[in-house]
């Protein structure tokens, strides 16, 4: 993989007010908007997508998704067999996944009402131009 994406640890305090989680070395600067994704079950699958241009930063907030990551070697047409890497997020991990441009990924929940936050570097009017799906089955490995 010439490109790498990276986890960002968070910390947390606890004390008799509860807990506050923090990302303290997560820096925010390229971050123009993010979204939220909740599933309710873990039958459904969202993917293969992917950004030639834009990065997505993943932080689950709630339960836990397995996310599949493909670095793209032709965005016409990209080999079927690329390899893929599975990464757990999990909220009790406090963590935040770094996908560069040029990945697809695909998610799924691995328990119910699981919950992410998904931060892009490119406003809205940009997505469009550099939105990639493929089929759920197209890449075979």
């Amino acid at each position: 993989m010439k490109n790498q994406f990276m986890i960002t640890i968070g910390g947390q305090h606890r004390d008799a007010r509860g807990t506050l989680f923090f990302f303290n070395d997560f820096d925010m600067t390229a971050i123009k908007r993010f979204y939220r994704i909740k599933h309710p079950h873990t039958i459904a699958i969202r993917g293969w997508r992917g950004h030639r241009i834009e990065q997505r930063w993943f932080h689950v907030f709630n339960g836990a998704f397995e996310i599949d990551l493909i670095e793209i070697d032709n965005w016409d047409m990209p080999s079927s067999l690329l390899q893929q890497t599975k990464i757990v997020l999990n909220a009790e991990d406090n963590s935040v996944l770094h996908v560069p441009a040029g990945f697809a990924t695909r998610f799924k929940a691995l328990s119910a009402n699981s919950e992410m936050i998904i931060f892009a570097d490119y406003a809205i009017e940009h997505a469009k131009n550099d939105d990639y799906l493929f089929p759920l089955d197209y890449f075979n490995n």
